[in-house]
């Protein structure tokens, strides 16, 4: 056989090996998917109605009590995190809803980095009775939009069970620790 011949089948063969190795890849990474629906208690120690014993013990009064509903989405490299706020008695305290796009996954740490592009939020005439911790991811959400278009949060898995479909996860830069329930997970 011609020496030309052993080439051109050579990378014929290299070629398509790279063409499939190419196919796999982007199918994973298009597959990849997680749904956490999260959740935690939010009180202000500061406004509590005997300041000496409740804030070194965690309680606060009805009034300054909140829960916080965190819902995350996933999709190949898209991402989706939406904070509800609840009041005591359900009703709506406020929502901040963020989109954008997935930056990088540590395997190790089990670490989603998200690139935030874009950002909503409950009416601003209601900011003032807002709980503190919305008002606080608020104005740090804004801040790197405000000079780069872009904010990067972090959603990291702490502890998880999946037979249990349970996690623990913490949120950055809300500095936020939820027990999520799993969802999906396909990642």
């Amino acid at each position: 056989m011609a020496k030309w011949l052993k080439w051109t089948i050579n990378i014929v063969l290299l070629s398509a090996l790279i063409a499939a190795c190419g196919v796999i890849y982007k199918q994973s990474a298009t597959s990849r998917t997680m749904m956490l629906s999260c959740s935690s208690e939010l009180f202000d120690r500061h406004s509590s109605t005997n300041p000496s014993v409740s804030a070194s013990v965690g309680i606060a009064s009805s009034d300054n009590k909140f829960y916080l509903l965190v819902d995350v989405l996933i999709a190949a490299d898209k991402a989706q995190i939406n904070y509800r706020y609840f009041n005591f008695d359900g009703t709506s305290a406020g929502h901040i809803s963020m989109r954008g796009k997935v930056d990088s996954i540590e395997a190790n740490s089990m670490t989603y980095r998200v690139a935030v592009e874009t950002k909503t939020e409950s009416e601003m005439e209601k900011q003032k009775n807002w709980p503190e911790h919305m008002k606080y991811l608020s104005n740090i959400s804004s801040l790197p939009f405000r000079d780069s278009g872009v904010n990067n949060f972090s959603i990291e898995v702490l502890d998880m069970d999946d037979t249990k479909d349970y996690a623990v996860v913490l949120f950055q830069p809300s500095n936020t620790i939820c027990g999520c329930r799993i969802v999906n997970s396909r990642i």
